[in-house]
This record gives structure tokens, C-alpha cells and sequence, in this order.
């Protein structure tokens, strides 16, 4: 019993973690590059921070929708890895007193999405079926 529950919420779960982590992921992006939600600061487009801004957002969109998750869930794995080491990690050791305990937890969610996939529900699992 467990086991056929596993089989067919497992996939489906995997789409719900990935979407959830993609919309809260998307809007970090919105609000560097929009100010959306509202936001003190807005940095400039060609910054690292601007650039992770974009990233933020078209990866967040994409993964969101469930296309080219691999590729790009791999990608904002990175992302946030070097964003830890290079903003967070240097302020203090501990995330929880450094703030990156987010962009550890999106690299490891990324990166475990970027080697199983996206799960039953998107558009690469759509692709799939049609071919």
C-alpha cells in the first residue's frame, strides 16, 4: 500500500515542491528587477545583483511551468551556491546568523529537482507523453 501511494504522489509532489520553490524563486526576481513586491532597494539591470534578478525570474518562470527543468534547475543550483560564498558566507559561519539559510536551501532543492526532475506535472512531462 504505501508503496503504490509513493508511486503516484511522489511525482505529483515533486511538481508541487518544484512549482512552490519556483513562485517564491520568481519572486525574489520580480521584486530586484520590478520592485515587485515592493522593495527599498532595486539594483541596477547589468549588476550581479540585476543579473541574479534575471535569473531569478526567467528560471523561476521555467521551472514554474515545469520546461527545461534539468538544465535550468542545475543552473540556479549554481546560482545560489555562489551567491551563498560570495554575500553570505562571508558575513558570518552560520546561516542562520548570515541570512543564507534560504540560498542553501534553494541550491539543495534545485540541484536535487536538476537530477530527478520535475516530476509528473509540467510541461517537460507533457513533451514527453506527446512523443
Amino acid at each position: 500500500m504505501t508503496d503504490s501511494i509513493s508511486e503516484i504522489w511522489g511525482p505529483r509532489m515533486l511538481s508541487v515542491l518544484r512549482a512552490v520553490s519556483a513562485l517564491i524563486f520568481l519572486l525574489h526576481g520580480s521584486q530586484k528587477l520590478f520592485g515587485f513586491p515592493a522593495s527599498e532597494h532595486q539594483p541596477p539591470l547589468m549588476s550581479l545583483m540585476g543579473i541574479g534578478g534575471i535569473l531569478e525570474l526567467f528560471g523561476g518562470i521555467l521551472l514554474l511551468i515545469g520546461l527545461f527543468t534539468r538544465p535550468v534547475a542545475f543552473v540556479l543550483s549554481g546560482m545560489m551556491a555562489v551567491a551563498y560564498w560570495m554575500f553570505h558566507a562571508p558575513q558570518n559561519l552560520f546561516p542562520t546568523l548570515n541570512g543564507g539559510d534560504s540560498a542553501i536551501l534553494y541550491c539543495f532543492v534545485f540541484l536535487y529537482i536538476a537530477v530527478v526532475g520535475g516530476g509528473a506535472w509540467g510541461m517537460d512531462a507533457a513533451r514527453a507523453k506527446s512523443a
